[in-house]
């Protein structure tokens, strides 16, 4: 089990199982969620996480066809985590992990580098694709 939190405290959550997906996303939108850098991220079972203090806001944009759901703090702003529309996952946002090393470690692969910055780096041994890599 891992736990986590926003900036501010007010809301917190535990996650248990294994990590489905443990990646850095390069894409335009995540980049306006990071305010400019690489979004890392560990796509968990949705039936693993549970908020364990506070309840969150949700943001989902209404002019894409098959939008994200963002939820974060409602007081300080902190994005906690994705929710894809066709459910069964959640997408963990590494930083607010508490111990993030022991939980996510280090990405698997980069993804959406098509839209990566010159500063935003990858590592070497890590496979990059310019969308989604193939299923």
């Amino acid at each position: 089990m891992h736990t986590g939190r926003c900036y501010c405290g007010d809301i917190t959550y535990e996650i248990k199982g294994e990590a489905l997906m443990k990646g850095q996303c390069h894409c335009r939108e995540c980049q306006y969620i990071s305010g400019g850098g690489a979004n890392f991220f560990m796509v968990m079972p949705e039936d693993g996480f549970r908020y364990t203090k506070g309840t969150p806001a949700q943001f989902t944009r209404d002019d894409l066809e098959a939008p994200r759901t963002r939820d974060f703090c409602p007081r300080c702003g902190t994005h906690l985590l994705t929710r894809r529309a066709t459910g069964g996952v959640v997408i963990v946002k590494v930083g607010t992990l508490d111990d993030p090393v022991a939980a996510y470690g280090r990405p698997e692969t980069a993804i959406f580098t098509i839209d990566q910055q010159p500063w935003n780096i990858v590592a070497e041994d890590i496979p990059c694709f310019e969308r989604m890599p193939p299923r």
